[in-house]
C-alpha cells in the first residue's frame, strides 16, 4: 500500500508535524507500553492497542474498526513483529480512511461552477469559529478570489468586533448590523452586497448557541431560506467548525449540530496545543462528513487544508 507520497510542500509538512508533535508523543510513549516485552503482535498487544488508540480519542467505533483490519492482517501473515506496529497502523489507518474520498486535497479550492461560492460557517462559542473564518478569508484572498464576509452571529457583540478585525486585517468587505438584529436578515444582505460586487467567495459566520438546539435550527433554517431568496442554492457548503482540544466533546457536538443544520464539511481547530489529534481520525471515519480543514498552530497561515495521508504520516512519524 503506498499511500504516502510527498504531497505537502517541506514548509507545510514541517507545519503540521510541529502542530501533532503533542498528540504524536502522547500517542508512542502509549504505545511503547503496550508493547513493552513483547515480539509479536498477539491478543495482548491488540487489546493494549485498542486501549492506546481510544485513550488518543480516535472514538470506539474508529478503533474497533483499526483493531479487526489489523487482526486480518496477523492472520494473514501470520507472525507480526511489535516493530512492525507503527508502519502497519499508518497503513490502515490511510486505509480506512480512504474509504471516503475526502481528505485528499492539497490546496484551497472552490466549487468552478459556483460563482459566488456560499458557504456558511457554525460552531458553538469558544471554538475558533470566527478565526477559522479570517484565515479561510486571507488564503481565498490569496488567490486572488474576491471575499465577502457577512458577521450573522448578532448574539455576540464580541463575535461582529472580532470578525471586523480579520475583515481589516485581511482586506475584504464586511457586511454587518447592531448586536441583537436578525441574523437572517444579514445574510441576506451579506449575499446581496456579493452579488452586487461580483465576490467569488461569500462567508456567513453565524451563531453557535447549543443550549436550545430547537431555537438553533430554526434560526440556521431561516438563515438559509432568506439566502436563497438572493441565490436559490445557497448556502453551498455548511461547515461546522470543532475544537480538537476537547476530544470527545467534539463527537458531541458534531452529533449535535449535524442533527440541527446539515452540516456538508468540518473544520479542527486547536490541534497544536493537544495530545487529542486522533480526534480528527475518528470524526472523518464516523460522521462520514469530510474533514476539510484543520488548525495546527495560531499563525494566519496554520489552518491547513486537510490532507488525510499527510496527516496520518504526520502522526505516525517517528
Amino acid at each position: 500500500m503506498s499511500f504516502f507520497k510527498k504531497i505537502f510542500s517541506s514548509e507545510k509538512k514541517e507545519t503540521l508535524d510541529k502542530g501533532l508533535e503533542k498528540s504524536k508523543s502522547s500517542f508512542f510513549s502509549k504505545l511503547t507500553k503496550a508493547v513493552a516485552g513483547k515480539s509479536k503482535v498477539d491478543d495482548e498487544v491488540l487489546d493494549n492497542l485498542e486501549e492506546v488508540l481510544v485513550s488518543s480519542d480516535v472514538g470506539v467505533d474508529t478503533t474497533l474498526k483499526i483493531i479487526d483490519r489489523i487482526e486480518e492482517r496477523v492472520a494473514k501473515d501470520k507472525y507480526l513483529g511489535t516493530d512492525e506496529l507503527n508502519k502497519i497502523l499508518r497503513e490502515e489507518i490511510a486505509g480506512l480512511l480512504s474509504e471516503t474520498n475526502s481528505g485528499e486535497e492539497t490546496e484551497y479550492t472552490i466549487p468552478a461552477d459556483k460563482k459566488p461560492y456560499v458557504l456558511m460557517v457554525v460552531g458553538v462559542n469558544g471554538v475558533g469559529k470566527t478565526t477559522t473564518i479570517g484565515k479561510l478569508a486571507y488564503q481565498f484572498n490569496k488567490k486572488g478570489l474576491k471575499v465577502v464576509l457577512g458577521a450573522a452571529d448578532t448574539f455576540r457583540a464580541a463575535a461582529i468586533d472580532q470578525l471586523e478585525v480579520w475583515a481589516d486585517r485581511v482586506g475584504v468587505p464586511l457586511v454587518k448590523q447592531s448586536m441583537g438584529s436578525d441574523p437572517a436578515s444579514v445574510a441576506f444582505d451579506t449575499l446581496k452586497s456579493g452579488v452586487a460586487q461580483d465576490a467569488d467567495v461569500i462567508i456567513i459566520d453565524t451563531a453557535g448557541r447549543l443550549h436550545n438546539k430547537v431555537n438553533l435550527m430554526k434560526e440556521l433554517t431561516k438563515v438559509k431560506k432568506v439566502m436563497q431568496k438572493v441565490i436559490d442554492d445557497a448556502p453551498h457548503d455548511v461547515l461546522l467548525v470543532l475544537d480538537g482540544s476537547t476530544g470527545q466533546n467534539a463527537f458531541e457536538q458534531a452529533k449535535q449540530f449535524t442533527a440541527a443544520t446539515e452540516v456538508t464539511t468540518l473544520a479542527v481547530t486547536k490541534l497544536d496545543g493537544t495530545a487529542k489529534g486522533g480526534v480528527v481520525i475518528g470524526i472523518s471515519d464516523q460522521f462520514q462528513i469530510p474533514v476539510k480543514y484543520i488548525g495546527v498552530g495560531e499563525g494566519i497561515e496554520d489552518l491547513q487544508v486537510f490532507n488525510k495521508f499527510e496527516f496520518v504520516d504526520s502522526f505516525f512519524k517517528k
